[in-house]
């Protein structure tokens, strides 16, 4: 019997194994081989055990439940890609129909719309996706024809760069650059010097400090064209800030040409202290005169948020004299913050440093935020009012027209 054996497993060696080697057959088939040859051994001879036979019911079971897991991820792929198909079928019948439904869904969107439990849930996520897809398309029309204005300025401004190549311009033009250089370099020897705060780039976003920038480069050049120009200090200025990132990247070459005194020291290590007033819309003393010898300060920052009392406290802080200007005095005021930009604080700085007049000085001062200007103090104006409607009331008229004679002129007793 033994020998019978080894012949079987000789046979199966000699025919089987190469034949399976040639046919890419797999290292399983060889168990299978053994397990053959012992069944027919047990054929041959019933004295073999029972164990074996075992071996081969259970590679039986493992080999057809191997199959039909195969199956069966084979089968459900196909109906996953039938239902996405038959979901996307869905979609276009309702748009012919004429529903809210949008032009481009991702299987992840099918996937959430097929998961939806009802009709009315389907439609109301169809909807959802059809309003957000319209949104997009506006904005993108928006900013489309945004890009056509901004392309249409630059064609004009490059027209116009044409025009301003004549000889004449440019002769003019160079001539008065240089004219306001000549000015600007005399403001820095014999000039009254205008200290800008550059101390509130941390009370600031990015885009408050950009604008801080871009209206402090307007007030550089309304001040170098003015007559009698300021000599500019940004002090607390530190390198590689975003001020001075900002300012590069506003002037450029043009940087380094500046007629103005950049220094990262304070003002309180320039100039002495008693000659330094600090502007700002919250201090309590009201500006009534420009003074010639006096250093102004204006503090270099745009807050959106208005946060009151920063630069006031600032200058708490340092020991120096505040002021604010007199905007309660001579505008009616009507509405909004009593903050006005760097650029208009240069304008009406200037004005008062070469005419003296409050009137023409806050005629830099927005239109929108006061009704127009007064002869009286707003003070005189409200006790007039005050005084009018008690006369009209009746409470007290003799005594009211007493004081009302005492304060004012006849012209103004009532009759």
């Amino acid at each position: 019997m033994q020998s019978a054996n080894m012949l079987l497993r000789k046979i199966v060696r000699s025919s089987v194994l190469p034949f399976a080697a040639q046919h890419g057959m797999k290292k399983d088939f060889f168990p299978l081989s053994r397990t053959l040859s012992l069944s027919l051994c047990l054929k041959q001879d019933k004295s073999c055990g029972p164990s074996e036979k075992l071996d081969l019911d259970e590679w039986k079971k493992v080999m057809k439940s191997g199959l039909q897991e195969e199956v069966s991820e084979t089968v459900s792929e196909p109906k996953e890609l039938s239902s996405l198909a038959a979901a996307r079928e869905t979609l276009e019948m309702w748009r012919l129909a004429g529903r809210a439904v949008p032009e481009n869904v991702s299987e992840e969107q099918l996937k959430t719309f097929m998961e939806c439990s009802s009709k009315s849930a389907k439609k109301k996520y169809l909807k959802y996706l059809y309003l957000k897809e319209l949104h997009k398309k506006n904005d993108k029309r928006k900013m489309d024809e945004k890009r056509e204005r901004r392309l249409e300025a630059q064609d004009q401004a490059s027209k116009m760069d044409e025009t301003k190549k004549n000889s004449f311009i440019c002769m003019w033009s160079s001539i008065m650059d240089k004219a306001y250089n000549w000015r600007a370099a005399q403001s820095m020897i014999f000039g009254q010097p205008l200290v800008f705060d550059m101390s509130y780039e941390k009370e600031m976003s990015v885009r408050e400090v950009t604008n801080t920038v871009r209206q402090i480069i307007l007030s550089e050049s309304c001040n170098r064209r003015s007559v009698d120009p300021f000599h500019i200090h940004f002090c607390n200025f530190k390198d590689d800030s975003l001020y001075h990132r900002e300012f590069i990247k506003q002037y450029r070459e043009a940087w380094g040409k500046l007629l103005i005194t950049v220094t990262d020291q304070c003002y309180t290590e320039i100039f002495p202290k008693d000659k330094l007033i600090y502007l700002t819309a919250d201090s309590p003393k009201v500006m009534k005169t420009f003074d010639h010898n006096k250093i102004y300060i204006v503090g270099s920052m745009v807050d959106k948020s208005i946060k009151t009392g920063v630069s006031l406290a600032q200058a708490k802080r340092l020991g120096l004299e505040t002021a604010a200007l007199p905007l309660e005095k001579y505008l009616l005021w009507s509405s909004g913050a009593k903050n006005l930009t760097l650029d208009q604080m240069m304008h009406i700085l200037l004005t008062l440093k070469d005419t003296a007049d409050w009137k023409k000085a806050l005629e830099f001062v927005p239109k929108r935020k006061y009704c127009g200007f007064v002869n009286k103090p707003v003070k005189e104006l409200k006790k007039t009012l005050d005084l009018i409607n008690t006369l009209k009331l009746g409470k007290g008229r003799e005594e009211v027209q007493k004081q009302f004679a005492k304060s004012y002129p006849m012209k103004y007793k009532l009759k």
